[in-house]
C-alpha cells in the first residue's frame, strides 16, 4: 500500500510504502499524487517512509522512477528519506540519479524521528 499526503502550510509531501508495495499500488496512487502536487509550491520538501515496508516488488522500479519525475518537475528541493532497515532500499539512490535532475538536496534517516528534526517539524 501507498500513502499519500501533504501539508500545504509547511509546504511537505510525504509519500509512506506500507507492508507489501506493487506496482499496481503505485499506479493507483500516481492521480493522487499528481493532486496533491498541484497544491504545492516549487521548493517543497518530500518525505518518504519506509519504516512499515515489508517488502516491495522488484517491478515498481519502473513506477517509482515515473513518481521521482513528477515529483522533480514540480520542485521539490530536499529529500528526506527514512530507511531503518538498509535491506529495504529498494534501490533509491540509482532511481535518484536518473529522476531527480534538479538535484534537490538528499538526507537519509534511520528514524523518523530523525527526519522529523532535518524537516524541522
Amino acid at each position: 500500500m501507498v500513502l499519500a499526503t501533504s501539508n500545504r502550510t509547511k509546504q511537505l509531501l510525504c509519500v509512506s510504502y506500507i507492508e507489501q508495495v506493487r506496482a499496481d499500488d503505485l499506479q493507483r496512487s500516481r492521480e493522487d499524487l499528481e493532486a496533491l502536487l498541484a497544491e504545492l509550491r516549487p521548493g517543497f520538501r518530500l518525505l518518504v517512509d519506509l519504516t512499515q515496508l515489508e517488502t516491495m516488488d522488484s517491478d515498481c522500479a519502473t513506477e517509482i522512477g515515473i513518481l521521482m519525475d513528477l515529483i522533480d518537475q514540480r520542485g521539490v528541493s530536499l529529500v528526506v528519506r527514512v530507511i531503518p532497515d538498509p535491506k529495504k532500499d529498494i534501490g533509491m539512490n540509482i532511481l535518484t540519479i536518473f529522476h531527480y535532475r534538479h538535484r534537490p538536496r538528499l538526507v537519509t534517516c534511520d528514524k523518523l524521528t530523525d527526519a522529523a528534526e532535518v524537516l524541522s517539524l
